[in-house]
Formats: C-alpha cells, sequence, structure tokens
C-alpha cells in the first residue's frame, strides 16, 4: 500500500481547469447510473467541467449533441435505475481509425483530456489503444486541417481511468464488478420461486444463468441455493461426469431430498471443450434416472431490475476514486481500473487486469484448468473450493468421536442459517457428529442439545431468521450449568454465530475457563447481525440483507417525496449506537445525509438519522420536531421508523455465500484446533487463540483472538473502536453537496499490479 504524504487533501481545487467525459460501454450492468452520478458529482466538486457521453463509443464517434455538459441536478434520481441512463452501444466504427480519429477530435474541441470509462473489458481496451496513439491522432488531425496546432497542443496528453460494469464477475484484478451482485439478486429470487414447485412435485430442476467465459455467477448461485451440481467453464466436470451426476442426485434423494437442483453457466463444457447444454443434461437425467426434470433459462432477466444495495454502493466509491485518479495521473501513469479487493477500492493497471483476463481463455483452452480458476483470483478460488467441499463429497465411514456444538445468540438476522448448514455439512464431511444448542445460551444451559444430521439441514441457505432459535441472554448466572451440560453432552469445541451477545458470551465464557475446565475447548464466534457491530470484522452476515430492504425502503419514500414536493423524510434505521446501516443506506439511496453517534454534530443541516444519541439527543422524533417546526411554509417532514423488518426477509445472495463460507472455514479450523489441543486422551484449550473471531478483515478471513480484542471495544456503546466505513462518510456529504468535506486519502493506493499478485505466467508455470 502507498500512503500519500498527507493524509488529508482537499480535493475542491484539484478538477479547476479540467474536463472530464464520463461514458458507459458495452452490456449494460445494474449500478452503471450510480457510477455515473458519483463521476459527474465528485468532477463538479473538484471544480472539473464534467460531459455526458450518450450511447457509449458510438456517441463519442458521433459527437454533437450525444456530448452534454453534465450538471449536479442531472444526475438525481437515477441511482434507483437499472442499465444506463446515458445508453450504452456495440460500436463497430470505434474498432476503425477513421472512427477513432472523429472521436478524438470530438474530444479535442470540448478540450476534454480525462475520460472515464465504464464498460467490460472489451470497452476498456478500447480505451487504452485510444490512448496509446492519441498523439498520433492529433498529428493526423492537424495535418488535416480538422483542429489547430494551439488545440492539439492544448489537448496534448489523454488521461483513461476504467471502471468494470459486467453481470458476469469476468475481469480479473477485482472481486465485484458492478452489476454482477444485482444479477446475482435477480438469478436468487428465481431459484428460490423453482425450489418450492420443485419441492411440491419433487422435481429435478436445470437452471442456466450467463456466463459466456466465465462461470462467477453460476458458482455463487450453487452455492448460495445449495445446488447438487454446478458446471462451469473454467473446470469442466470429470470424464464420466454423467455417472457421477446421476449417482450424486440418487444419493441425495436417499437422503430425503424432494428436489435436485442443477445449475449451468451458458458457456459450460466438457474436457474435450465440447458445450453442455441444458437439454443434454435434461435428457441424461430424465431418461436415465426417470426423474420429473424440468429446464429455465435466465436470460436478459439476470441483467435488469433494480440495483442492489451493494452495486449502488460499490458504483458510488469507484466513481469518486476514479475522478481523484484521473486528476492524479500523470502523462507517465499507466491506464488504471478502479477495483475492489475486499472491502477496499484499488487501482490496478488497465492492461494488467486485461492480460491476466486473456490468460484465463488461453489456460481453458489448452486445458490447463487449475491454473484458469487460480487465474480468476482468490474469491473466485475459495467459492469453488467452498463448493466442492460441500458439493462433492461423501460422508467418510471412519467417525472422528468428535462433537461440535453450534448455537445462535441475540437477536436473529438473515444468513445465520446458512452458517449453520455449512457448519454442519463441513462437519460431517470431517466426521464428527454435530450438536444443535437451541434458543442461545439458555438453551446450552437447559440442555437443549440434540444431533443434527445432513438432511436436517436441506435448504436453510435460502431460510431467513434463526432455525435453532435465538435469545440475547448471555451465560452469566448460568456460567456451571453450561459447563456440566458441556460435560454431560460430551461437547468438544463450539461455534457461536450472532451479534455483540455472541461475542459478550464468547467473552464470559474464556474469562471463566480458570474456574471451569470443562470450558477449556475451541470455540469461534462467528459474527451474524444488521448491525455489524462485533469487534474484530468489517462485515456481519445479515448486514447486506438489512441493507437491501432499508434501501428498497427509501426508494419508495422517495417516489412518495418526488410527488409530492417540498417532503422531507427522516428515516429510522436499526443498528444501536453503530452507524453502518445509517451511512450505507444514506449511500446507496442517496441521503442528504446519516446521523450517526460515531460523528458528533455541531449543526443541523441534514436529513437522515438513526436512533443514536449525541451531545444533545438527536432522537428521531427531536429532529422531526426541529424539523417541523424549521420548515414551516417551505417544506412539511414525515417520519418513518423501519423497525423489525430490517431483521427479516429471506437472505441476500451476498449473506447466503458469506455464511456459507464463514460456517465452513470454522469447522476446518476448529479441527485443526481440536488437534493441536488433544492430550493424553483428552482436549484441553486454554490459550487465548483456541478462542476466537472469525472476521472479514480488508481482503481475507482471519481468526482473532476473544480476549486481543478487547482494546478495540467500547463496551458501553457496543460498537468497535475503530470503524473502516467511517472513511466513506465523506463521499456520503460530497454526493450530497456539502461545501468543505475532509477526505481520508492516506488508504488511497498507489498502482497495485495483478501479473505479481497472481504468480502465474503463460504455459502455467508458478
Amino acid at each position: 500500500m502507498a500512503h500519500h504524504e498527507a493524509p488529508h487533501k482537499d480535493p475542491r481545487k484539484m478538477g479547476i481547469g479540467r474536463s472530464i467525459a464520463v461514458l458507459t460501454s458495452g452490456g449494460d450492468a445494474q449500478g452503471m447510473n450510480a457510477a455515473v452520478r458519483a463521476t459527474v458529482r465528485m468532477g463538479i466538486y473538484t471544480g472539473a467541467k464534467v460531459y455526458f457521453v450518450h450511447e457509449g463509443y458510438q456517441g463519442l464517434v458521433d459527437g454533437g449533441d450525444n456530448i452534454k455538459l453534465a450538471t449536479w441536478e442531472s444526475v438525481s434520481m437515477m441511482l434507483h435505475l437499472g442499465g444506463t441512463v446515458i445508453g450504452s452501444a456495440r460500436c463497430m466504427d470505434f474498432k476503425e481509425k477513421w472512427g477513432r480519429l472523429k472521436a478524438a477530435c470530438n474530444l479535442v474541441k470540448l478540450g476534454i483530456t480525462n475520460l472515464c470509462v465504464i464498460g467490460g473489458d472489451g470497452s476498456l481496451t478500447g480505451a487504452n489503444q485510444f490512448r496509446t496513439e492519441w498523439s498520433e491522432l492529433l498529428a493526423d488531425l492537424t495535418k488535416g486541417g480538422k483542429i489547430s496546432a494551439e488545440e492539439a497542443n492544448r489537448s496534448s496528453h489523454l488521461n483513461i481511468v476504467g471502471m468494470v460494469g459486467s453481470i458476469d464477475n469476468d475481469f480479473c484484478g477485482t472481486d465485484m464488478t458492478i452489476g454482477t451482485d444485482s444479477a446475482l439478486h435477480r438469478i436468487i429470487e428465481v431459484v428460490d420461486a423453482i425450489t418450492t414447485t420443485a419441492q411440491s412435485h419433487q422435481r429435478t430442476f436445470i437452471l442456466e444463468v450467463m456466463g459466456r467465459h466465465c462461470g462467477y455467477l453460476a458458482l455463487v448461485t450453487a452455492l448460495a441455493c445449495g445446488a447438487d451440481w454446478v458446471f462451469i467453464p473454467e473446470m469442466p466436470p470429470e470424464e464420466n461426469w454423467e455417472e457421477h451426476l446421476c449417482k450424486r442426485l440418487i444419493a441425495q434423494r436417499g437422503r430425503g431430498s424432494r428436489l435436485n437442483v442443477i445449475i449451468l453457466a451458458e458457456g459450460a463444457q466438457d474436457r474435450n471443450q465440447k458445450p453442455i447444454t441444458c437439454d443434454q443434461v435434461k435428457n441424461l437425467v430424465s431418461k436415465k434416472l426417470g426423474f420429473d426434470t424440468r429446464s429455465t433459462i435466465l436470460g436478459h432477466v439476470q441483467r435488469g431490475g433494480t440495483p442492489s444495495a451493494f452495486d449502488r454502493i460499490l458504483g458510488s466509491r469507484m466513481g469518486v476514486e476514479a475522478v481523484m485518479a484521473l486528476l492524479e495521473a500523470t502523462p507517465e501513469t499507466p491506464a488504471c481500473v478502479v477495483s475492489l479487493s475486499g472491502n477496499m477500492a484499488v487501482r490496478l493497471p488497465l492492461m494488467e487486469c486485461v492480460q491476466v483476463t486473456k490468460d484465463v481463455t488461453v489456460a481453458m483452452t489448452e486445458g490447463r484448468f487449475e491454473d484458469a480458476v487460480k487465474l480468476r483470483g482468490k474469491s473466485f478460488q475459495n467459492n469453488w473450493d467452498t463448493y466442492k467441499m460441500l458439493a462433492h463429497v461423501t460422508p467418510p465411514e471412519m467417525k472422528s468421536n468428535i462433537n461440535i456444538a453450534i448455537i445462535n445468540v441475540g437477536a436473529p438476522c438473515a444468513g445465520m442459517n446458512a452458517a449453520v448448514r455449512a457448519a454442519v455439512r463441513v462437519g460431517i464431511i470431517q466426521g464428527h457428529q454435530m450438536l444443535a444448542v437451541h434458543d442461545g445460551f439458555d438453551g446450552l444451559a437447559n440442555g437443549q442439545i440434540e444431533p443434527i444430521i445432513w438432511a436436517q439441514v436441506g435448504g436453510w441457505t435460502g431460510k431467513g431468521g434463526s432455525n435453532l432459535g435465538t435469545k440475547r441472554h448471555l451465560p452469566g448466572k448460568n456460567i456451571e450449568q453450561i459447563s456440566l451440560n458441556i460435560t454431560k453432552f460430551n461437547i468438544h469445541s463450539l461455534i457461536i454465530i450472532g451479534g455483540f451477545e455472541a461475542y459478550l458470551g464468547g467473552l464470559e465464557l474464556v474469562t471463566a475457563r480458570e474456574m471451569y475446565e470443562e470450558l477449556c475447548i475451541p470455540m469461534v464466534v462467528i459474527p451474524a447481525t444488521v448491525s455489524n457491530n462485533v469487534p474484530g470484522s468489517d462485515f456481519s452476515i445479515g448486514a447486506d440483507t438489512a441493507l437491501n430492504t432499508i434501501t428498497m425502503t427509501c426508494d419508495r419514500i422517495k417516489q412518495s417525496a418526488a410527488g409530492t414536493k417540498r417532503r422531507v423524510f427522516i428515516i429510522e434505521t436499526m443498528g444501536g449506537y453503530c452507524g453502518y446501516l445509517a451511512t450505507m443506506a444514506g449511500l446507496s439511496s442517496g441521503a442528504d445525509d446519516a446521523y450517526i453517534y460515531e460523528e458528533h454534530y455541531h449543526s443541523l443541516v441534514s436529513l437522515v438519522t438513526t436512533t443514536n444519541k449525541l451531545w444533545i439527543n438527536y432522537t428521531t422524533q427531536f429532529l422531526y420536531n426541529l424539523y417541523s417546526e424549521e420548515g414551516k411554509g417551505t417544506f412539511d417532514c414525515r417520519m418513518n421508523v423501519l423497525g423489525h423488518m430490517q431483521q427479516g426477509g429471506t437472505p441476500s445472495p451476498f449473506d447466503r455465500n458469506f455464511g456459507t463460507k464463514m460456517g465452513s472455514k470454522s469447522v476446518l479450523w476448529l479441527t485443526n484446533k481440536l488437534k493441536e489441543c488433544y492430550r493424553h486422551g483428552r482436549i484441553f484449550a486454554n490459550m487465548p487463540d483456541s478462542a476466537c473471531v472469525l472476521g472479514m478483515k480488508k481482503r481475507s478471513l482471519v481468526f482473532q483472538p476473544l480476549a486481543s480484542l478487547k482494546d478495540d471495544t467500547d463496551f458501553e456503546h457496543r460498537i468497535p473502536k475503530t470503524e473502516w466505513w467511517l472513511r466513506l462518510r465523506p463521499i456520503l456529504k460530497i454526493l450530497a453537496k456539502y461545501d468543505t468535506v475532509e477526505m481520508d486519502t492516506s488508504e488511497v493506493t498507489a498502482m497495485e499490479h495483478v501479473i505479481k499478485k497472481t504468480g502465474l505466467v503463460k504455459g502455467g508455470k508458478m
């Protein structure tokens, strides 16, 4: 990471005298509008002129009315719209030199020397070619008398920054491309609808999703719905897959499953690169097994609809970062692409990413499928490993004689059941006996503990809430009873899934180890709460689903506000003292502000709040009364308290996938820890690193000892002392037209290299 000299930089003067053009190209993707809006507003905020280029590269070539000056207001009310408002087109003219000459002439005439391109790898490669031959194009235009020498001099250099908009997530170097999460939302809605009817009739469903060269959508869908089989282009099935598939489907039915789900990427192929089609699989299953089989091809449904909260925030963050990258670029800086790595926006050299993306295709063509999966990046590899572990392994005959108990603690949230399911199944695959504890720590004290088997957790990934039952009570007075039950039920390790209470309860159990040696067993806490306030993790299971619920509600409220004009809405979100939901919902819904406990206010100029108490008691009612009083004659005020609807609903694809990975990883970690702690025929774990929180930190899932997180915890307000998302608050304020905003750019990265990261070169040698 390269840190800038000054941590705070005032971007307001950086763009003065500069012009930026923004275009969307290639296929459309939900969230592109958020990126366009952020680029325009951040550009204007820095003092630059920003232009829309309508209809992609075609508009750049045709010029005229296709290139228009953008204003602050011209991008309002577009965050919630799917597709791209400024239009996109496949453009053949730009591939020809005469087309690029016309495009260059149009830009020079308007004095535009910064281009922001939102599109797939083809669009970004085109942009880089345009930049590379820019001086040659200017020379030709000057020679032909199309532009003057002075104009050529004024526009001597073109800066390019790319953002990847593609629902396939097929661009190497970024964990997620704009539009992927929303496409997964569409797919999962369909899968949920299909599985209910399939269960009624005991059917097998084959679902074809987009992804001609990339299996990301198919792979994550398979994880998120617990599919029996997935076909992806990067990793074709082994020879004789037909027989394996049939055996697997029969085994699933034998375990009590009433349905089978098979996910197929449109680019699916076998080891000889022959396409595998929906019809082929359907015929195989119905003829060989006699199962009632149906197939569905999703097609363009996946591209459409409202962007998810994740895509809106991703687009907004990338747009702001793209403008900063353009304004900081020098003629020596290579064209860059703004990417997401973990929860960080990073800049990567555009052509390196394009090269690695092409290398994946080469690896597939040459039959180096393991390399293809590696080249796709760590996130893809983790998904593939988790899928393989959950779908293609037969539980062993030999049992390990280890009992792992799973407990849900705190308020229920979407995604808890996905974590339980993954933990149960991975545990069974490891040979362990899995135990379900009902009703939180109370259930552990009262002996509400029973074995839980493979078939019991079928279909749990798509279920909201907590199937095990959960309570907020801490171990507290019941510690002695809990330790007796750990002995009685022969529990060797514990998985605690929940919010801040899960963390506190884990700490209480660790502290009580001095008195009760029965508690000297390995434990892991998996953060699951809509509030996202557990120390040791940037994200909690459940927060993404809650954020989508709030965002959808805000969209509806905005329609009401726009229709009636002059109306101010104050919306209260959950989160206690943690402002994560309020801040992120503010970003994804385009709010004017988000009041949070973490940021003390000196004045009131703003419109969205949470229940957090500040120096004066800024309750929702207080703000409502204040705005109602102040706004008389100008606007009227309305108040919405969203309440417990934020905890409910079916889990989002992100929470299903995240819960599945967390559940799997926790069991594998416990299995290793149990081996370490096994001495003289018994398990004894009293070291701090035997009780951990499993959390997402920046770029990876890490285990941190519960005890070591105490220093970073504000126990009174139930929040971590350091919260990464506070760095996004300046973006919220800039996009809401605040005059002076201090931006912390200490984490804005210098260019990172992709080729070195993957460690792969052509030919597949490390």
